[in-house]
């Protein structure tokens, strides 16, 4: 590629913070939920890089094709793949965009097409625009027209509005990027403020680790909340455990393990959600391992999604045990669950939530 920036090329990363600060001159964005994308253009070739730096192009061929239609044709622009499924994004969706098979990708592409939300534009035409400022690089990528381009706002009042609305939509939180400062790539120069809650759910099934004999190592815990009727639905997991944890969950919960059939999830009701079941990406019963449903844990979660009931958006992260909750005690109500919203008010800017 004959471009003033060739890939593989670092995005530039954020830093978390706790809340959108109260000074310093920033530009917010909403945070989009999907998989980061650099796209570069010359002429009738076109990159879609991931942020580790490899090609996306092969499961994303109806990106691919935008691009050539409506990006100049030398750019380099950066930004998000999302897929939105009645109007809210769905990561399960995207995420299953990811496969071996080129039918496969062909029929998703035509089935839950992605698109890509813009949020900068580092090259354009011979130019490089690294070293501009972001508030210049906005209004550079603005003149272009064909992309969707995220929105953006100085006014902390309303990025603190989007931090509270749009997470109806998928989203995840708000960017902040110095409004004079340059794009500095693999460079934790922008802050990210993600939605951050806790809930106490049921811990009542696991799956061992994939690289170790069953037994020995817990890959995940598999978590639950009560419905009012008192069924017991999947909300989702908990991993991310280091190597010894592991282990020692192995040890700890073994005790716990359970053939009865009288287990809410080996015997589910009609309209109860089960660990792993059978939709339109599996054609059978992921297996798991049930444990009796007698441990409550802290978990912290970022966000839900789905009709009732609802089901975590991302894996939970464990906190604490607590011993001090009775498993029945532990319900829907607990979780904070957003207004419904749709991705194309959020490209508007519209503050107004769907009924």
């Amino acid at each position: 590629m004959d471009l003033p920036l060739t890939p593989p090329l670092q995005p530039m990363l954020a830093a978390a913070v706790d809340a959108i600060p109260a000074d310093g001159d920033l530009v917010f964005e909403p945070k989009w939920d999907g998989f980061r994308c650099l796209v570069f253009r010359d002429h009738d070739e076109v990159l879609l890089q991931s942020r580790s730096g490899k090609s996306l192009n092969r499961y994303f061929p109806e990106v691919e094709a935008e691009m050539l239609r409506v990006l100049p044709p030398q750019a380099v622009v950066d930004g998000e793949l999302v897929v939105a499924v009645d109007d809210e994004l769905d990561f399960d969706a995207l995420s299953e965009r990811i496969h071996p098979a080129a039918s496969r990708v062909t029929l998703l592409a035509e089935k839950t097409p992605a698109v890509l939300v813009a949020f900068d534009l580092l090259a354009l035409g011979t130019r490089e625009l690294l070293e501009s400022p972001t508030v210049e690089r906005r209004a550079a990528l603005l003149d272009l027209s064909g992309l969707h381009v995220t929105p953006a706002t100085t006014d902390r009042e309303l990025a603190q509005q989007w931090f509270t609305l749009f997470e109806g939509a998928g989203l995840d939180g708000v960017m902040g990027k110095p409004a004079g400062g340059p794009y500095t790539p693999g460079k934790r120069t922008m802050i990210k403020i993600k939605h951050a809650r806790t809930a106490d759910v049921v811990l009542a099934g696991l799956r061992w680790h994939k690289d170790t004999e069953p037994g020995t190592a817990v890959g995940s815990l598999l978590l639950g909340l009560y419905d009012e009727a008192g069924l017991l639905h999947h909300i989702g997991v908990a991993g991310s455990f280091k190597a010894a944890d592991r282990r020692a969950l192995a040890t700890e919960l073994a005790e716990l393990i359970t053939e009865d059939e009288a287990h809410p999830w080996v015997s589910p009701q009609p309209g109860q959600r089960i660990p792993g079941e059978i939709n339109r990406w599996r054609g059978a019963q992921a297996q798991f391992v049930p444990l009796r449903p007698e441990r409550v844990v802290e978990i912290h979660y970022t966000q839900t999604e789905g009709d009732q009931p609802v089901r975590l958006r991302h894996n939970g992260q464990f906190a604490r045990w607590r011993p001090d909750r009775e498993p029945a005690s532990c319900r829907y109500e607990q979780l904070d669950i957003p207004a419904r919203y749709d991705v194309a008010a959020v490209l508007r800017g519209d503050l107004r939530a769907r009924d």
